[in-house]
């Protein structure tokens, strides 16, 4: 979500799918969870960020 350019946000989904293929089927599950946590938490972080950035731009 912080990458700068489309060629960063590329090189970090490799990582990760290379991190996930790499763990035991043992520990999937969890990196999952705490990756899908992760996820859930940044979009509500950055909708509450838009929402308050639309907010002080009136009806536009």
């Amino acid at each position: 979500m912080n990458a700068a350019t489309d060629a960063e946000r590329a090189a970090i989904n490799q990582e990760l799918r290379d991190l996930y293929a790499a763990l035991p089927e043992s520990e999937k599950e969890e990196f999952n969870r705490q990756l899908q946590a992760f996820l859930a938490k940044e979009m509500g972080r950055l909708k509450s960020n838009y929402e308050s950035v639309k907010g002080g731009l009136g009806d536009n």
